[in-house]
């Protein structure tokens, strides 16, 4: 470990090598800075077209090293970021510290009381894991190599969503790093107003070092995909949206348009096509979920068939998401109504013709999202019915050109739009615009996280992925 260029915030020369090295001998884990080797290695996660530059990064072990992390940075005035797996890459300033929680991986599981406990670095494959022998199972989504921690506190739109609500809704406890380099745990009872921020807010107002949820009893779903060849994409889009009117809260799915390459990577039947894939969990009987799906098969042959009774613990199977890092722009809109020529017009601009590979997907919502929790949070936009989803491959590709392409999905969705979710917004190498914030959220919502924002943290040591507390391009900013 060496000393380097927050030389600027910690006094210069020596004293920085002398204050960054008393850090490092004090946490369990690690401190790097730009020099040193590991650096690189230290700050890089999914995502790979973006990547932090912080001055000091602070690998920690635990939440004591999280604790001391924060007093240092609080210390000097240094901004702090955190990340875990990077599949949003963390907004750290030049001249910031960024904590990756990566080595804090610790979950438990407690049947009797149907719960799990996971540490900020925890991902979801491990207490998906942990919970089938006990036949249980969390809210996760799509993708098991996604982080417990930074999904739930976004809310977290899972695979069984409709019937259970987001992630957030079932969080009971977090231990949280305040920005006065405090551990504190949270509840609703002991601190009810931080407890509803944290779980919406997301990394405003600490990092959050572990969390305790719910756990259901789920042991099997019947789930799987059918995927249809670019001639029928039109005709499933309809299908499907339609057909999302009429099933139960027990099933969740979505639809997702997606041209793959012709690589030995990509399955025989798929491979150099451009597919409509529709995804499916049914919490009910298989022999119902066959009735069920009956409307959705009848559009046409299908490339691939393979909904069936599956263990939760095959899961991932359903949306098989590419567990590779990868570089991608990501935006969403989320609406609360759509129509099939919305969904043509959308299909036009990111379908087969799109200038660069583009997955755009549709997840239904409602049901259980739509209602707030017996414990009530921050997490926006209860009212959509639809989210509607544009992930650019930009490896090689022209940022601006992706940038312009989701724009027009935008313009498009804008007369239904209820605003975005917060965890599909991400990706471009910077936090989102405080125009982008506020479209995260209702007007009250925001207003009170902003004023909590200011209680708990009134220097913005906390830089987060998105700042609650910054005024709109209109001016309009809540009271600090």
């Amino acid at each position: 470990m060496t000393a380097n260029n927050a030389a600027g915030h910690t006094g210069g020369g020596p004293e920085s090598s002398a204050a960054i090295g008393t850090l490092a001998a004090r946490v369990r884990g690690v401190v790097v800075v730009p020099k040193d080797a590991g650096y690189d290695d230290e700050r890089s996660g999914f995502q790979t077209a973006f990547r932090a530059r912080p001055d000091v990064i602070v690998g920690a072990a635990d939440a004591e090293d999280v604790r001391l992390a924060v007093e240092f940075a609080r210390a000097r005035g240094l901004p702090v970021a955190v990340q875990a797996t990077g599949h949003a890459p963390a907004s750290a300033a030049s001249g910031g510290l960024l904590i990756s929680t990566r080595r804090m991986a610790g979950v438990r599981v407690d049947p009797r009381a149907r719960t799990a406990w996971a540490q900020a670095g925890a991902r979801w494959e491990r207490v998906v894991a942990e919970s089938a022998p006990h036949g249980l199972a969390p809210l996760n989504g799509s993708a098991p190599h996604v982080g417990v921690v930074a999904y739930s506190l976004g809310g977290g739109l899972g695979l069984m969503a409709r019937e259970f609500g987001y992630a957030a809704d079932h969080v009971r406890a977090i231990e949280v790093v305040t920005a006065d380099a405090t551990v504190r745990r949270v509840t609703a009872e002991s601190d009810a107003d931080l407890f509803w921020a944290l779980r919406g807010g997301r990394d405003n107002f600490g990092i959050v070092t572990s969390i305790e949820f719910d756990l259901f009893p789920v042991a099997r779903v019947y789930g799987g995909s059918l995927i249809f060849d670019a001639d029928h994409a039109e005709a499933a889009g309809a299908a499907w949206l339609a057909w999302t009117e009429t099933v139960p809260e027990q099933v969740t799915s979505s639809i997702s348009f997606i041209g793959l390459p012709d690589i030995e990577q990509v399955p025989p039947p798929l491979r150099g096509r451009h597919t409509a894939a529709i995804k499916i969990v049914y919490t009910g009987e298989v022999a119902a979920g066959e009735r069920l799906v009956a409307p959705l098969r009848a559009v046409g042959p299908r490339l691939v068939d393979d909904l069936t009774e599956l263990a939760y613990a095959d899961s991932h199977t359903i949306h098989n998401d590419p567990a590779h890092p990868h570089a991608y722009l990501g935006d969403n809109v989320m609406v609360r109504d759509l129509d099939p020529q919305a969904m043509r017009e959308v299909y036009r601009i990111a379908g087969p013709d799109a200038p660069m590979m583009v997955m755009h997907e549709v997840r239904h919502l409602g049901g259980a999202l739509s209602r707030q929790p017996a414990v009530p949070n921050a997490v926006g936009h209860r009212d959509a019915r639809y989210i509607v989803r544009v992930v650019a491959m930009i490896d090689g590709a022209d940022l601006d050109v992706a940038r312009a392409l989701q724009a027009d999905v935008r313009a498009v969705l804008k007369p239904l739009s209820v605003g975005r979710n917060l965890n599909f917004v991400y990706g471009d190498g910077v936090s989102p615009t405080p125009d982008q914030v506020a479209a995260m959220y209702d007007p009250e919502t925001r207003a009170r996280l902003a004023e909590l924002k200011a209680a708990h943290d009134p220097t913005d040591l906390f830089i987060g992925n998105h700042n609650v507390a910054a005024p709109t391009a209109n001016g309009a900013s809540a009271p600090r």
